[in-house]
């Protein structure tokens, strides 16, 4: 059976408590229910690759599945499933960007190192920078110029994401996604990431992650185009939540072995009602531009 297959997008998205659902907060409710579809898709996915209950084979079976629906545009009655493929005719986007987003979950199934930043760096656009691309198009961007923004800020979530699940990757599934190339450079080795050791080489490899992070959340808020900052409200919060994560893990030196990095609730909130605020301004602005037009 197909992780999820019993629950709607909004069950789905309500369980998983991430910080993109919190984002979606300041959509409005059309866009963000078709959001929400979309990230129920990119969950379940997740969930098909990462299943203790299914075998490999079984895996890329229900894998490949769901790229021939998205890509054929066929409804398997699927509650998740029949949702998204509307979506890419519905916003404008390739369905090809659905495929890809299933081929780097995909990967995850057999293939625990990256040897090379070259090589994670193409893992994450396919799991990260993609998801960016179809976010944009149902967020309603209007400058092309957004396209180059989303895939760097999915680098820089991407790479948060792999900084902070340092210890739990390794833990759970065997996986090290920092490239091994670095972990050579910084003189760790992949059996001290897998005991979880923790001493100044370690720190200095994560060092050296936090600054590639960095250059692409800056490279990120370069790109913004000034006439998309109210469409886009909801990836700026994502990167506001995870830049914050990323400044508290280097503050802390990376206690990534011992425990999982969040924000605070109260920080968060204070987040979430700042961007509320924004999404409501920027419908009013929408709404007299209407009016005046």
């Amino acid at each position: 059976m197909t992780p999820g297959s019993s629950l709607s997008s909004a069950e789905i998205a309500q369980r998983a408590k991430s910080n993109l659902s919190l984002a979606l907060a300041c959509l409005p409710p059309e866009r963000r229910r078709d959001m929400i579809s979309f990230y129920a898709f990119c969950r379940v996915a997740d969930d098909i690759a990462d299943s203790g209950s299914l075998n490999e084979e079984e895996k890329e079976t229900q894998l490949a599945h769901w790229k021939k629906c998205v890509l054929a545009c066929e409804a398997p009655g699927h509650s998740v499933l029949d949702e998204v493929i509307e979506l890419p005719g519905k916003y404008g986007f390739p369905r090809s960007w659905l495929g890809e987003i299933i081929d780097g979950v995909a990967s995850d199934i057999v293939h625990t190192r990256y040897e090379t930043f070259e090589q994670l760096q193409t893992y994450c656009y396919k799991v990260a920078s993609v998801v960016g691309l179809v976010s944009i198009h149902i967020f309603g961007h209007k400058n092309p110029r957004a396209a180059e923004y989303a895939i760097q800020l999915g680098y820089a979530l991407q790479l948060t994401n792999i900084i902070r699940d340092v210890g739990e990757d390794a833990r759970e599934t065997g996986r090290i996604y920092l490239p091994l190339e670095d972990l050579k450079k910084f003189g760790v080795t992949e059996q001290e990431i897998m005991s979880g050791r923790h001493n100044q080489r370690f720190v200095q490899l994560m060092d050296y992650q936090y600054r590639r992070a960095r250059s692409f959340y800056t490279s990120a808020a370069r790109l913004l185009p000034d006439e998309d900052r109210d469409n886009l409200l909801a990836s700026e919060m994502m990167g506001e939540i995870y830049s914050e994560i990323l400044e508290k893990l280097k503050r802390t030196d990376y206690p990534v072995f011992a425990k999982r990095c969040r924000l605070s609730k109260p920080r968060k909130a204070w987040i979430l009602g700042t961007y509320l605020i924004k999404g409501w301004l920027a419908r009013k602005r929408a709404i007299n531009a209407r009016h005046s037009a």
